[in-house]
């Protein structure tokens, strides 16, 4: 979102995202109980979420799953990839289904993305594998320390 394209939130908005990062109810109508936390119609809920990422206020919505608390393995991987080389190997890298996202940086590694496996040990052999099939190393940046910021916004 540029400045030019800066969206106005209301309380209403402001509290939702507040809910929103307290976490989202696993039940069968999850809309309906945030709704109903901030008194508010699930209609209404489903519709603002979907402004705030429309407008890039939020950048992504959905559940966050810790590999490793669940016994899996996770890094973060970089490549720097020749810009001609850019797309074919972004095709390569997706193809893994350990690869949960990437995206492009402006930087000497423009290529990052997280891989995520069932058990730790898989982590090397599937970098090792992106490595024989795009013919570039790919950087290891296993998390070290884990950091949260939260962002509290005022109503």
């Amino acid at each position: 979102m540029s400045d030019t394209d800066a969206m106005t939130l209301d309380p209403v908005d402001r509290h939702l995202i507040n809910a929103l990062q307290d976490g989202f109810p696993i039940v069968e109508r999850p809309f309906a109980a945030v709704a109903a936390q901030l008194d508010l119609d699930e209609d209404e809920v489903v519709a603002r979420i979907r402004r705030l990422l429309d407008a890039g206020v939020l950048s992504r919505f959905g559940p966050l799953y810790d590999a490793e608390r669940m016994g899996g393995g996770l890094t973060l991987a970089a490549l720097a990839v020749p810009p001609e080389r850019f797309d074919e190997v972004a095709g390569i890298v997706n193809a893994f289904p350990e690869v949960a996202h990437n995206y492009a940086r402006d930087h000497a590694l423009n290529m990052w993305f997280v891989i995520a496996t069932e058990r730790p040990q898989q982590v090397r052999s599937v970098i090792e594998a992106i490595e024989a099939a795009s013919g570039l190393p790919v950087l290891d940046l296993p998390k070290i320390e884990e950091y949260f910021l939260g962002l509290r916004l005022d109503a």
